[in-house]
């Protein structure tokens, strides 16, 4: 759309409450409710509505984050934004026997959220002055805009019919040994990463520590199904594989393949075969996934597509480590030695992946990797939506505070607030997991 396409919108083009386009003939706006049959003078300015997310329930299970029925969340800041496109057609691709799909910030369609004013010598709007009748008793869910009335099971509250946050716009999980924080970022309507943390005990008692992040891929259908399915059935293969004695790195590997099988299986409409389906590849959910495993002295991780682990030591003198390799068209181009990883990363089509899991990716190669540090560390496993702001390894080890080896949570909490000051563009998910070494005796080898 160009300028003088814009200046040419109506009064009635955008909802007064939220700003979302309208279709004409709307007697309520789809995304707040708002009624449109009385919309008032237009306001001199447009401040923004700070959105918070109200605490939710824990879930059952053994401290899973973001999967499906069983997600988690915890209260927290969600900076307000309305529902707003952010899907984009893919590029064109690198390589003619090589597939990509677009999967990076972009912000075009979107938008804060608008307050209408107020006159102070006007006379109450009522369909924003709390109605008695309506007010919550104690306990009950209050609004989140008017903060007075009720919100009915839709998600919208009966008294100025604003839809409130979604329980994973914020989502914290922290275990004894690793914490996970996801948000919805600025931009955004909805969030689209997904997460699970746990820990279980190998065969000879010694703990294992488990930590996934999934990236749903915006330009997909159902990038939100796509990543709670991966990350909740990557979980759970590796609960049920690592105390039967999987070694840890064969155990990523088949919990990648199963995770891939769980987000293929969303491409096929209940009910419905799928050598009957023959549009079943087109435009399938899809997501990335990146995991850790702590296990015997051992640092395992594994991944398909652009999300990515890093290695922060202890000791800020020893350098920190980016350990795995994204699936995407900027790390091809560094990879045959085109551009440099400056230029790749600064290119458009640099968020363009080569690899995801879904029923229309090609083969599917799972990625994985053992490390064993010789010194205490931090793993830091992220989507995209954090490392944009902290690409390198220098600049991730800069970002994450000193106390986060001891204080995992507000580590993670630190470093989405760090992604959120930088912009917001993309949801932010990061789980981070302390990697001790048990001191070495004298007589150590």
């Amino acid at each position: 759309m160009n300028m003088s396409q814009k200046h040419q919108e109506t009064a009635l083009s955008r909802c007064p409450g939220c700003v979302e386009p309208l279709e004409p003939g709307d007697l309520f706006c789809g995304a707040c409710g708002y009624d449109l049959s009385a919309v008032p003078e237009p306001p001199q300015d447009h401040p923004t509505i700070a959105i918070v997310t109200p605490a939710g329930k824990s879930p059952p299970g053994a401290g899973f984050g973001p999967a499906p029925g069983a997600a988690e969340s915890e209260p927290g800041r969600v900076p307000g934004s309305a529902p707003g496109a952010e899907r984009s057609a893919p590029p064109e691709p690198f390589g003619a026997a090589q597939g990509v799909r677009f999967d990076g910030p972009d912000a075009s369609g979107d938008f804060e959220l608008a307050a209408p004013a107020a006159s102070a010598e006007a006379a109450p709007d009522p369909r924003t002055a709390p109605d008695p009748t309506l007010t919550p008793s104690a306990g009950t869910k209050v609004c989140v805009a008017c903060r007075a009335g009720h919100v009915d099971n839709d998600g919208y509250c009966e008294n100025c019919g604003h839809a409130q946050p979604r329980e994973r716009d914020h989502m914290e999980q922290e275990l004894e040994s690793v914490a996970a924080v996801s948000d919805r970022g600025l931009r955004h309507h909805r969030n689209e990463d997904s997460f699970g943390v746990s820990t279980t005990a190998l065969p000879d008692g010694s703990p294992a520590v488990v930590a996934i992040v999934c990236d749903g891929v915006s330009s997909a259908s159902r990038p939100d199904e796509a990543s709670a399915a991966a990350a909740y059935t990557a979980n759970e293969a590796l609960l049920e594989s690592l105390p039967r004695g999987t070694h840890p790195q064969q155990a990523m590997h088949e919990a990648i393949v199963a995770a891939a099988e769980s987000v293929n299986r969303l491409a096929q409409e209940p009910g419905q075969a799928q050598e009957h389906d023959p549009h079943r590849h087109q435009n399938a959910p899809a997501c990335t996934l990146v995991g850790a495993i702590m296990a015997s002295g051992l640092l395992v991780v594994g991944w398909v597509g652009d999300s990515r682990v890093y290695w922060v030591p202890k000791d800020r003198s020893s350098p920190p480590a980016r350990l795995t390799e994204d699936d995407s068209w900027a790390a091809q181009m560094v990879a045959a030695g085109l551009m440099n990883e400056a230029e790749a990363y600064a290119d458009e089509r640099a968020h363009a992946i080569t690899g995801w899991l879904g029923a229309d990716a090609y083969e599917l190669e799972p990625h994985t990797a053992s490390f064993k540090p010789d010194r205490p560390g931090l793993v830091v496993v992220c989507t995209d939506g954090l490392w944009n702001y902290a690409e390198s390894a220098a600049e991730m080890a800069a970002a994450v505070p000193e106390d986060a080896f001891e204080r995992p949570l507000h580590g993670a909490q630190v470093l989405v607030g760090h992604a959120l000051d930088g912009g917001g563009h993309d949801n932010v998910t990061v789980a981070l997991v302390p990697f001790a070494v048990a001191p070495q005796g004298a007589g150590s080898a």
